[in-house]
């Protein structure tokens, strides 16, 4: 949603009553405020020449909205000539958000105020053994957060957790999360929601890390752009003019459940066993790269750090990880058509020798050949995805809660 959707609308949540002054005021408000938020500090004046409205329906507003503790006094601005004029801000602490990334190695929490700047996080190694066990670690790592901020728990006003998966909303849980046994088992989301005790969303790991991707990242000015989050598991997220696609289950980008052609004599494998992190690590094995030490095989993060250092083997591995790769951007490049990919998640940090070869790897593959870059955000694209997600549902929340009581 453009940001003049959003300063246009009617205030969220409001409630379906016919036009009166009460919903003029409210409604004058919400268009204050978000213009303060998009565009900075001003002064009631400016603010009347941005809006249209005059000067004393904005200086009521802005007076409501100051005591609902929604804005505050920024500073003072001198002009030449004229009197000293007040600047008003957004008061970024007027609420909280909890984003949350739950990958099958790291567990990442960031809390945020309404500005969308993070206050306190964690990042901590996913030993949960069990579904009940990284759910509580969840729940844990978010609750010393919350601590670390200053906050409670009952400040925080959304949540949205990034999970591999799609979520299913009748069956209150993930689907192809086979990259965490035991995590479609329903239940577990509404464990966490009341471990943390405020209201949560649940959203596709990749999807996030594509929305942080084009607010924050590689995808800025994009028209159709694909981030395909290579790591643990495989996942796509697609945006197309600043909206999420979604297909009509929540599926689209599920490209990791698509089968490779099989040789003959062998199993039929899908794009994600064939090219996440438990690939690298069995190319390197078969292209004889041992573990250092007494490690008995390499990691995928230790598999490209010798490529890197120019092992022969390691770079045979790499190689063929960028082929199977480039059959995942051969199928999405001629189902979608994106102007560019972006390469992200933990194998996709090692863009630096992927894109290379997956490029010559897809010239020989498909004849659409999108632009390929890697990602800005790194390991951080999921949890800043999931913080913006949850700052589009709770600003319009806290200022209905907020202003509920001045009418």
């Amino acid at each position: 949603m453009s940001a003049h959707q959003r300063t246009s609308r009617p205030a969220a949540g409001a409630p379906a009553v016919p036009w009166n002054r009460q919903r003029l005021r409210s409604n004058n408000e919400w268009l204050l405020l978000e213009l303060l938020r998009t565009g900075g500090g001003s002064s009631r004046a400016q603010l009347a020449r941005d809006t249209g409205l005059s000067k004393p329906t904005v200086s009521a507003a802005l007076a409501a909205l100051e005591q609902a503790g929604l804005v505050r006094e920024a500073g003072r601005l001198a002009p030449e000539r004229g009197r000293t004029a007040v600047l008003y801000e957004v008061d970024p602490t007027a609420g909280h958000v909890l984003g949350v990334d739950i990958g099958r190695a790291r567990l990442r929490v960031a809390v945020a105020d309404l500005a969308g700047t993070v206050v306190a996080r964690r990042d901590v190694a996913n030993r949960g053994r069990t579904a009940n066990a990284v759910a509580d670690a969840v729940v844990a790592a978010a609750h010393e957060a919350i601590a670390e901020a200053g906050l409670a728990a009952g400040d925080i006003v959304h949540a949205v957790i990034g999970t591999p998966g799609v979520w299913d909303e009748e069956r209150r849980g993930v689907r192809y999360a086979s990259s965490l046994p035991g995590w479609g088992r329903p239940g577990l989301f509404d464990r966490i929601g009341e471990g943390l005790g405020t209201a949560v969303s649940v959203a596709n790991d990749a999807n996030l890390a594509a929305l942080g991707e084009y607010t924050l990242g590689a995808g800025r000015g994009s028209r159709m752009f694909a981030y395909l989050l290579v790591g643990t598991g495989l996942g796509l997220g697609v945006v197309k003019d600043g909206e999420l696609l979604l297909g009509a289950h929540g599926a689209l980008g599920e490209i990791g459940q698509v089968p490779l052609p099989a040789r003959p004599g062998e199993p039929v494998a899908t794009i994600e066993q064939e090219a996440a992190a438990d690939a690298v690590v069995r190319a390197a094995r078969d292209h004889g790269v041992e573990g250092d030490g007494q490690a008995r095989q390499v990691t995928a993060k230790q598999v490209f750090e010798r490529a890197r250092a120019g092992e022969a083997a390691a770079v045979r591995a790499v190689h063929q990880e960028a082929e199977q790769l480039a059959y995942a951007v051969a199928v999405l490049s001629a189902v979608l058509d994106p102007d560019l990919v972006v390469l992200g998640g933990g194998i996709g940090s090692s863009a630096d020798l992927l894109l290379e070869p997956l490029e010559q790897a897809l010239h020989r593959l498909a004849p659409m050949r999108p632009t390929l870059a890697p990602s800005l955000l790194g390991e951080e694209a999921v949890l800043l995805g999931a913080v913006a997600t949850a700052l589009e549902t709770a600003r319009p929340e806290v200022f209905e809660r907020r202003t509920a009581g001045l009418r």
